[in-house]
């Protein structure tokens, strides 16, 4: 991917496999959001493919639930007609949609706020509607981008088990995290980014034991540290 005479990613390739937790991480600026983006077809690739089995991937081919960073629900409508009439888009019908969205109110304790303006929520309600609004339709495929961004304890905990429902669930999921140690209890494999280029990828035990049997944050710290993006003890 590149941007005027700017590489943002560079020749960049890796593998999800079916059903695991994949961790992509990186600090700001590694192109971890540009990758997702360039690969569902948000951002023209300059080159590059993305295929799901064999097959070139097209939107529709599989069930592709996708919660970026920032928020993007419409904050002038109520949540129960927000998330309903994403449901729709998503292929359900509207009471099927209304009667999912609000039995999900119901489990994150905003079945009070079904009527309210969205905007009206703090950050962590919102992000709880966006959640519940990426992951309605079973998504084959969910893609998580900084996901306890804005939540407490309690509620990084409650992400955490529907996370871990979702994996009992056999769904693949692609997580984006700065923290280090989530990823690391949650993630089968991952790959680390520095400067658009791969620079740590594999199981979590094999990226450890390249660095020397490190922590995935001492990974991080080494990699981001070192002048020259490569881990020193390999």
């Amino acid at each position: 991917m590149t941007f005027g005479a700017t590489t943002v990613i560079d020749r960049l390739d890796f593998e999800v496999r079916p059903g695991e937790t994949f961790g992509l991480l990186g600090s700001n600026g590694s192109g971890k959001t540009t990758t997702l983006r360039a690969l569902l077809g948000l951002l023209p690739a300059t080159a590059g493919s993305l295929t799901i089995k064999g097959e070139p991937y097209r939107p529709g081919r599989i069930r592709v639930g996708y919660l970026p960073e920032e928020r993007g629900l419409y904050k002038r409508e109520s949540v129960i007609d927000v998330m309903t009439y994403f449901g729709r888009l998503k292929g359900l019908a509207p009471q099927a949609a209304a009667d999912w969205s609000r039995g999900w109110l119901e489990q994150m304790d905003l079945a009070d706020k079904a009527k309210v303006a969205l905007g009206k929520l703090s950050g962590g309600q919102q992000q709880k509607v966006q959640l519940g609004v990426t992951i309605m339709d079973a998504p084959e495929l969910l893609i998580l981008d900084e996901p306890t961004k804005g939540f407490d304890p309690v509620n990084q905990q409650l992400l955490m088990d529907i996370i871990a429902e979702q994996q009992s669930a056999g769904t693949t999921l692609i997580l984006v995290s700065h923290d280090m140690d989530q990823v690391q209890r949650l993630a089968d494999r991952a790959l680390l980014l520095k400067d658009g280029a791969r620079r740590a990828y594999g199981t979590i035990d094999e990226i450890r034991a390249e660095f020397g049997g490190a922590s995935l944050h001492e990974v991080f710290l080494e990699v981001y540290t070192n002048a020259s993006g490569e881990g020193s003890s390999r």
